[in-house]
């Protein structure tokens, strides 16, 4: 049984919960929602990294891009800590420093979470939508409750310095539909 998660783990918990329910394959998909409760209790997974886990017979696969090499390294451990995990492949990026990209960040995080359909998600402890940037270009991931709010956090994001906006927000729905095929 291989259970996967393709959105950084914003809602892992939630989807790991309901393909418990569809299915019998409780095993992965339990070390899937402990390893989200891993990743979000580190203080310093932030809005600006993205991890995906995917888990196959208690290999965890972990996949994204983090802002600091220190955070690789502890993710790793964390997830290596949690019980029915029977080793971790660590495919994990660490982003490059840059001061440009880190003002980049900053300003567009700003923009997404100071506008008023998202300013109540800013308050939440792991915010839904995450804010990678690499050399000037902004990818968009994480979970946002539909079309309108996927658009609008796009259009936020553009216009502030980046070089490219490449928007991977998943509707809740597109969530449970791909939670669905798995």
């Amino acid at each position: 049984m291989k259970a996967r998660l393709a959105t950084g783990l914003v809602l892992l918990t939630l989807s790991a919960q309901a393909a418990l329910a569809m299915d019998g394959g409780r095993k992965d998909l339990q070390v899937l929602n402990d390893i989200s409760a891993a990743v979000n209790g580190y203080e310093r997974f932030t809005i600006f990294d993205d991890l995906s886990a995917s888990v196959n017979d208690g290999v965890v696969t972990l996949t994204g891009k983090v802002t600091m090499p220190y955070k690789k390294a502890d993710i790793e451990k964390r997830v290596a800590k949690v019980d029915g995990v029977t080793s971790v492949v660590d495919k994990i990026d660490v982003l490059p420093v840059s001061q440009f990209d880190d003002q980049l960040r900053d300003r567009i995080a700003r923009a997404i979470y100071g506008n008023g359909n998202f300013s109540n998600l800013a308050l939440m402890v792991n915010p839904p939508i995450h804010i990678v940037v690499e050399h000037g270009r902004v990818t968009l991931t994480g979970v946002v409750q539909s079309e309108v709010d996927r658009a609008l956090a796009r259009s936020l994001a553009s216009g502030r310095g980046e070089f490219a906006v490449k928007n991977d927000l998943k509707t809740e729905q597109e969530l449970r539909n791909q939670l669905e095929k798995s």
